[in-house]
């Protein structure tokens, strides 16, 4: 849609085949959660990250590095498109996280399976105290979703819900 008015931040996404343009309710759900966040010179992780959607945001609230890695690359071109030229950018999957060290935050947006699968991998990358933020599952399986957190040394602090999709933080111990 065309560019509106009245807004702290205006995100220029060509979307193609990749998810992420804000629309869904998980990526309400999560640009929520990065909206109210202090993101200044932070170390960010946007694991799945689509369109690049949350990585270019976070980038625009002034986190120190972003790094984004998806199994497509259409976040290439959305970066470009945002000026925000310094996102790390990786193709694949978990196996790519230990190339880039450790985060303060870890965004993944994917699925329930993904995610049950992956959340071990994200833990090893989140220094002491760091968050993450999880979503692309339902309410129902936020159970699921916290069991997996404990066995990796993760907390569930909170979560928020639109439409019966969920959006989960959690901090390593």
């Amino acid at each position: 849609h065309e560019h509106e008015q009245g807004y702290a931040y205006n995100i220029i996404i060509d979307p193609k085949m990749a998810f992420g343009t804000g629309n869904h309710e998980t990526t309400f759900l999560m640009i929520s959660e990065i909206l109210k966040l202090d993101l200044t010179s932070k170390e960010l992780l946007d694991m799945g990250c689509g369109t690049a959607v949350l990585a270019i945001l976070a980038h625009m609230k002034g986190a120190g590095r972003v790094v984004a890695i998806d199994i497509d690359n259409n976040a290439l071109e959305n970066i470009r498109l945002n000026n925000t030229n310094d996102i790390q950018v990786a193709l694949g999957g978990a196996e790519q996280i230990p190339a880039f060290g450790t985060f303060d935050i870890v965004f993944a947006n994917i699925n329930r399976n993904i995610l049950l699968n992956d959340i071990r991998h994200y833990s090893e990358c989140m220094k002491p105290g760091a968050f993450l933020y999880m979503s692309g599952f339902y309410v129902q399986d936020i159970p699921a979703i916290e069991e997996e957190c404990k066995h990796n040394g993760l907390a569930l602090l909170s979560h928020t819900e639109k439409n019966n999709w969920a959006a989960v933080k959690v901090q390593k111990q």
